[in-house]
């Protein structure tokens, strides 16, 4: 990526397992990336991919070069890389780890662009040979359908790596990129969320259900439109600023886990991947929820492509 001279695409080296590297690979293989992808999962990854080149083939969406990607349990340092992305699990010594093997094989030039939704970027660059080329991305699942990306800049972070990478999220990958300073804010809005559904499941104040219910159906609806703020805007900015001051003193300040949750992550609880979560599953219906979010996911990225973040009001198709 470094030093980026018109539309050059140079190969990007991504390390990782489970969908979200998967689907990130196909992101770039889109831009017309050539890309290597790191992980032990290798058959799954390419069961993986291939599905969601079909889904991109059967809707005419865009024409991607299976072939200009390649999937090793160890990555060829002899390619001139031009990025590396890290999808680590949330443990600081795992994404030290990783960072300290690719600092060992990649030029220092290269810029490392590392998950990370609750270890501050200081900390993973605490020891690094080269700190001011690495930078937090967080992504979503599926990536080549979404336009989230946050990016994470600390002190030690050199400007123009990030400022790179945020052009070309937003030139290439199809992004809407944000930048914030050494911790994520994605996954504490998400958090706030959770810990308050927490509270008021198990105060009995409301079922799963409702909860899901009442997500989905009140701020599901208008977040791909406008988000939390410009929302407020449209219905009234004072109002919820007269509801806030009294409820902001109810709200959960839970420190702790409930136990309900606990009781999940003790049985290893992966959702509908073990049909351990909080909803069971019977036998085929894990399938059928991703083969369904996999076609929603094509559907809403196309809505919300009609109201891009700053779009004119004027400018609305009706």
């Amino acid at each position: 990526m470094n030093h980026i001279k018109g539309e050059e695409k140079r190969p990007v080296l991504i390390t990782g397992k489970e969908k979200l590297a998967c689907s990130l690979t196909v992101c770039l293989l889109q831009a017309g990336h050539r890309v290597t992808l790191h992980t032990g999962e290798g058959l799954k990854a390419l069961e993986i991919i291939r599905t969601h080149l079909e889904d991109l083939n059967r809707l005419s969406l865009s024409a991607v070069d299976p072939g200009e990607v390649t999937i090793v349990d160890q990555p060829d340092y002899r390619i001139d890389y031009s990025l590396a992305i890290a999808l680590t699990a949330e443990a600081l010594p795992e994404k030290k780890a990783v960072i300290a093997q690719l600092e060992k094989g990649l030029a220092s030039h290269v810029p490392i662009a590392v998950n990370t939704e609750s270890i501050p970027l200081s900390a993973i660059q605490g020891g690094a040979k080269h700190p001011g080329r690495i930078i937090g991305a967080n992504w979503v699942e599926p990536v080549h359908t979404t336009s989230f990306l946050e990016i994470i800049a600390g002190d030690l972070s050199s400007p123009e790596v990030v400022q790179e990478f945020s052009a070309f999220a937003r030139l290439f990958w199809e992004k809407d990129p944000y930048v914030v300073r050494n911790c994520g804010i994605r996954t504490r809005l998400m958090g706030a969320i959770v810990r308050e559904a927490c509270f008021l499941i198990q105060n009995d104040y409301a079922s799963v259900e409702d909860i899901d219910r009442a997500c989905r159906n009140d701020a599901g609806y208008y977040l791909p439109f406008a988000g939390n703020f410009r929302y407020m805007d449209l219905m009234g900015t004072a109002v919820y600023g007269m509801v806030m001051q009294d409820l902001n003193r109810e709200l959960s300040k839970d420190c702790h886990l409930p136990r309900f949750l606990e009781e999940i992550i003790e049985q290893g609880g992966l959702g509908m991947e073990n049909n351990r979560g909080f909803y069971a599953y019977q036998p085929g219906e894990p399938e059928r929820w991703a083969e369904t979010f996999r076609r929603f996911s094509y559907q809403i990225q196309q809505l919300m492509n009609k109201y891009p973040f700053n779009y004119l009001p004027e400018s609305v198709p009706v």
